[in-house]
């Protein structure tokens, strides 16, 4: 057997816990810390990282973790809090039934975790009200698949979106979501000049920028686009009559569905131009390998199943599926989101694919189990899980490594359904989030790098997690707190595991009562993996059988999972969103996700690189309504709805429609007053799948009226009390964006309580009667902090101070707020992995006459690690160029 370099160089190969991609990571401890790296053999991302996994080393010390459990903010021990939980939970079962109590779990949990717990609830509790935080990325898509397919069966791989000839990306901004992904066809687009993309999507987004073609449709319109290119397909004469008499059923009424509107009513509802629409037809039509990419842009819709739907028409109408190259590709947006699929993780499912709703299913799992008891329909998935917290259905709950308190729809409500609820536990690896802060009682919870388990990437591939941390502090694995738990409560016997290798040997096991009732999810060939072959475990795609042939596709051979094994076309039809735009709330809001931060920032705020290129929430606003409701670039404004308001930045930027806002989803009560988006979108579901609409709440935007404005930069963590104030972390200390209603009566005062530098000299420059503050504080011969109060947004070059405060000089270069000298200003950050700045990129790129991305790269380095800022770096030469030609 071959020695493994890296292994033998003391690497330890993990997975990166962050998005679907499910990127493979060489971890190694060194003597000043963590060196990470991208793994070469893992089939995801053949050694490329993003920014965010680039940057994991910078998030895994103890700053702010959860070491202890904690009962109303008091440590206590372990034997007392898991008797708490039994006890409590017990309680609410014997007095209200076993619906009285939830669990509410995450696609952060490993497999191990997500089977313990869902196997606890649904076959010892007897409820299904287990649901998880993948009910709002990704339920629609599940809801879709078994409409269609009669299982939840993701049929492609990522090695078809490298051999498409047209990969057609719905709703999906793979550059800052899943950048490897967006890398991958990047880099075959290269080798293959003639593959075409083509992005399908309200916003023009940084994935736009290898698009051949855009399609920046109304929001919530992708069913009325999939059905005329459905009803393209039909009229061409391009459907495929063998494959969809052999192996489809219901193509008369999805056709019939489709040819209620004409290409201009298509064209109407999209917003999209007839020449548009027929482009885009003839591109998909006309191209055999074609894969449709979709994420969230599609599952967070009122109608996302349909939306699902229509896309997965469209290929079963051209038996487009199954073969390399093609097919509807769903990309999942957290690291174990389809692990939890796998183990019946949400609440309308049982664990290995099977139905809560079909009898045999359910006494085949409670058989296996040995359990005593087996839920009988399904639970209440999120939005509803939370309600009943508040009208008092729900008496205990469990959150396990999520921030419902942010993430949710309506978050001011969730928050007081929480603080409702008599008794709430929380396990989590950091003592404050927004959530925790709610709870009765919290359990720290082991991190990544920490715990030992398994997880599942888009493509159907299950890697290992390993450890290469000690786990510190009385932490423990999430699959150890359940089973302890479950104990507690009786079942000791059913939860006795030795490691998460015997969970995973379970639940292996399990999957051959799916492979019994012909579906999908079939990992049996695992089922007697021992604890070395655990530990040594490659990653692989299932299904993995003994009985038949590991495939790479699903439906190549035409068979399906349906009762008569044909899939299912279903007759779709565009519904708007739920929320109507109006005089009074005018634009239509959007969420999503920026480049360098993950979900509430409970890991990526730590990184100070991370934060340097977004480091405020912030909305993004056409110039034509900014105009409009007079609001300024760079101005705060104040975004609210009936559900609540959020105080963030303006960026004006036509990368948004006329009529729409878009709002980042990261911010929490941790890093800014008031920026919880969450707050602003209206609990409304899609019937079908429960997943929340995010993306199409109504909002307007005003220009919020300041006295004064602030940025303050320090060495110690500042915690601000003002009308708008937004921190993150830099490279040595803390930086923080301020502005309130009212100046204080002593500015230096007020600056040293906020920097907390109680002691030490300060240099002033206050001109009252422009408004203009500056103060730098001197501790022990060196710069420890400084402030900068103006009447408007703070004007200075923000990169050269916070270089200078980390250094702890140049007071005078401090004061002035910009260089001087020979010293230049690297400008807002471009390149995260290399903390590359904006005005260093222009220089190079102008000085140097820097024409495409990779001299770019050789010139300052910027592009050439991760690769996330390639379309931000391409969007400098082109505004290069042009200023070139202006001269």
């Amino acid at each position: 057997m071959t020695a493994d370099p890296a292994l033998e160089k003391g690497a330890v190969r993990t997975t990166c816990p962050y998005c679907g991609v499910g990127c493979g990571v060489l971890a190694r401890v060194e003597e000043d810390g963590v060196s990470i790296a991208g793994d070469p053999s893992h089939p995801a991302n053949e050694g490329r990282l993003c920014s965010k996994g680039s940057a994991l080393d910078e998030t895994i010390d103890l700053e702010g973790r959860l070491l202890q459990p904690r009962l109303h903010g008091a440590e206590i021990q372990w034997d007392r809090a898991i008797a708490m939980v039994a006890d409590k939970f017990s309680q609410a079962i014997e007095e209200h039934g076993p619906d009285s109590v939830a669990f509410y779990v995450s696609g952060q949990l490993l497999t191990e975790d997500y089977y313990v717990a869902n196997k606890l609830m649904k076959g010892f509790i007897g409820s299904a009200n287990i649901d998880t935080n993948s009910r709002l990325c990704m339920s629609s898509s599940v809801a879709g698949h078994k409409r269609a397919f009669g299982a939840d069966a993701v049929p492609g791989t990522y090695e078809d979106l490298e051999l498409a000839d047209l990969v057609v990306l719905v709703g999906s901004n793979l550059a800052w979501c899943h950048p490897v992904l967006y890398q991958r066809i990047a880099a075959a687009k290269k080798d293959r000049p003639q593959m075409r993309i083509v992005t399908v999507d309200p916003r023009r987004t940084a994935t736009s920028d290898i698009a051949d073609m855009e399609l920046r449709l109304a929001p919530g319109s992708d069913v009325a686009l999939f059905n005329g290119l459905l009803d393209a397909i039909a009229k061409t004469g391009s459907l495929d009559h063998d494959f969809l008499e052999r192996h489809t059923v219901g193509l008369d009424e999805a056709l019939d569905a489709a040819a209620e509107v004409s290409l201009q009513d298509v064209a109407a509802v999209t917003g999209l131009s007839a020449d548009h629409l027929q482009a885009f037809f003839s591109a998909w039509i006309e191209t055999e390998k074609v894969v449709t990419v979709y994420s969230q842009g599609v599952n967070q819709s009122s109608s996302g199943t349909d939306k699902v739907n229509a896309i997965i028409n469209c290929h079963l109408a051209t038996g487009r599926i199954g073969r390399p190259g093609m097919g509807p590709f769903s990309v999942t947006g957290q690291p174990n989101a389809m692990g939890g699929r796998e183990v019946g993780g949400l609440a309308n499912m049982l664990a290995a694919h099977l139905d809560i709703e079909n009898p045999e299913h359910r006494t085949a799992v409670q058989e296996f189990w040995q359990s005593p008891t087996i839920c009988v329909q399904g639970g209440l998935k999120a939005v509803d899980m939370f309600k009943a917290c508040a009208d008092g259905r729900i008496k205990a709950l469990w959150i396990m490594s999520t921030n419902p308190a942010v993430s949710l729809p309506e978050a001011g409500s969730v928050r007081a359904a929480i603080e409702a609820c008599p008794f709430v536990v929380v396990s989590d690896i950091m003592a404050e989030t927004d959530t925790a802060e709610l709870a009765d009682l919290v359990l720290p919870a082991a991190a990544w790098g920490e715990k030992s388990g398994t997880v599942t990437n888009s493509d159907r591939t299950v890697s290992r997690q390993r450890p290469f941390l000690p786990v510190p502090g009385q932490a423990r694995p999430d699959w150890r707190i359940i089973c302890d738990v479950a104990a507690a409560m009786g079942w000791k016997n059913a939860f006795d595991y030795n490691g998460p290798a015997a969970i995973f040997r379970e639940h292996a096991a399990l999957s051959a009562v799916s492979n019994r009732f012909g579906l999908d999810f079939d990992i049996t060939g695992l089922a007697e993996i021992d604890d070395k072959a655990y530990e040594a475990f490659q990653p692989i795609r299932w299904p993995v059988s003994k009985k038949r042939k590991s495939r790479d596709r699903f439906f190549g051979d035409g068979r399906f999972f349906t009762s008569g094994s044909k899939a299912r076309l279903l007759a779709v039809r565009h519904r708007a969103p739920e929320s109507a735009i109006s005089a009074e709330y005018p634009l239509r809001l959007n969420t999503g996700r920026v480049r360098d931060h993950w979900h509430t920032m409970t890991r990526t705020g730590k990184s100070g690189r991370l934060s340097r290129h977004m480091a405020e929430p912030y909305a993004e606003i056409n110039p034509a309504d900014a105009l409009r409701f007079g609001i300024a670039a760079a101005s705060l404004v104040r975004v609210e709805n009936p559900y609540g308001s959020i105080i963030v930045r303006a960026i004006v930027t036509d990368r948004v429609q006329l009529g729409s806002v878009f709002v980042p989803m990261h911010w929490t009560n941790r890093w800014t007053a008031n920026g919880r988006v969450g707050n602003l979108v209206r609990a409304v579901v899609d019937p079908v799948s429960g997943q929340p609409e995010l993306k199409a709440s109504v909002a307007r935007v005003v220009a919020f009226e300041a006295a004064w404005h602030g940025f303050a930069v320090g060495k110690r963590e500042m915690k601000p009390d003002s009308a708008y104030w937004s921190r993150s972390r830099f490279a040595s200390g803390w930086q923080v964006e301020l502005a309130a209603d009212k100046a204080p009566s002593d500015w230096e005062a007020h600056a040293r309580s906020l920097l907390r530098i109680e002691a030490g000299d300060a240099i002033t420059m206050i001109d009252p009667s422009r408004g203009i503050v500056r103060a730098a504080f001197i501790e022990d011969g060196k710069v420890a902090g400084a402030f900068f109060a103006s009447p408007g947004p703070v004007e200075l070059a923000r990169s050269h101070v916070l270089n200078l405060v980390a250094a702890g000089n140049g007071v005078d270069d401090l004061l002035a707020g910009r260089p001087g000298g020979q010293i230049s200003d690297p400008g807002a950050t471009v390149c995260s992995c290399f903390d590359i700045g904006v005005n260093t990129i222009m220089s190079a790129i102008v000085e140097g006459g820097l024409a495409d991305v990779e001299a770019v790269g050789e010139a300052v380095r910027a592009g050439t690690n991760c690769g996330s800022c390639r379309p931000e770096l391409r969007a400098l030469i082109s505004r290069a160029s042009l200023q070139a030609a202006a001269e």
